[in-house]
């Protein structure tokens, strides 16, 4: 069934080019995870660990002297899951959960109107079983990848429950959440940049999804960009490359550029 909420008419922004090679001695590097250099499944614990995504980012982590972070919006044990721990610094449920490369954790606190909401949101999967609830801690997260005409329901109850328990509601590809105040993605790429090893080099961001457009956003204020992965439109990212293969060859080719 076609994903209803992508297909978007025309921006001028679909002409972005292809990012310049990177640089990897200039860079602080800072990547999402699912649409991103992991490709999307059905459910989340589809995603596991990948013998080619491991090499790919224990290349990119020595050659970058820690300058990577994956930002994302799983939960930090289930980052690490996927990712088997081998990237020390991490940005987890996008932003609410940092830790730094030292391994000092910064997270926003679990709350009542969290759990309150993942009632409702269960409520609703109990009548459609096709819908998963995430609980992420600080914030809720419902699924309908397996049911996408249920996204407008989805959508509906999700910006009524926020409503009503002063949470933050924020859409991703095919999963609406809310969640406790606090740092987004750009909050967090901000965190890392202004402690080593990140700060003093150019910030790049790559994703996929609308959540990482509050990471490209901080990126440019910062002097970097960013490198949507996809076709959604429009963006703030100054470039574009076609899906996770292509983002996966343009990080494996700046591995492999010479100094």
């Amino acid at each position: 069934m076609p994903n209803t909420r992508l297909a978007q008419p025309p921006f001028p922004e679909d002409a972005l080019p292809a990012p310049p090679p990177a640089r990897l001695d200039t860079i602080s590097l800072f990547v999402d995870l699912d649409g991103t250099i992991a490709p999307l499944e059905e459910t989340p614990g589809a995603v596991g660990p990948d013998q080619a995504r491991r090499k790919l980012l224990d290349a990119l982590g020595a050659k970058l002297e820690g300058r990577l972070a994956v930002i994302s919006g799983r939960t930090l044990a289930d980052l690490d899951r996927v990712l088997e721990g081998r990237v020390p610094a991490v940005g987890a449920v996008h932003g609410l959960v940092l830790r730094m490369p030292d391994g000092r954790i910064r997270q926003a606190a679990s709350n009542d109107r969290v759990r309150e909401a993942l009632d409702d949101f269960r409520a609703l999967a109990a009548v459609d079983r096709s819908l998963l609830v995430e609980d992420k801690g600080a914030a809720a997260s419902l699924h309908f990848r397996r049911h996408p005409d249920a996204g407008p329901a989805c959508r509906d109850l999700a910006t009524r429950v926020g409503a009503r328990l002063g949470l933050a509601v924020q859409e991703g590809d095919m999963v609406v959440e809310v969640r406790a105040p606090g740092p987004d993605k750009g909050g967090a790429v901000g965190a890392f940049m202004s402690e080593p090893p990140f700060a003093g080099r150019v910030p790049v961001f790559l994703g996929d999804d609308l959540t990482d457009e509050n990471g490209f956003r901080a990126v440019r204020r910062l002097g970097g960009y960013g490198v949507v992965v996809g076709t959604r439109r429009p963006t703030a990212a100054t470039y574009a490359l076609a899906g996770v293969d292509e983002a996966r060859a343009w990080l494996t080719a700046a591995l492999e550029a010479r100094d």
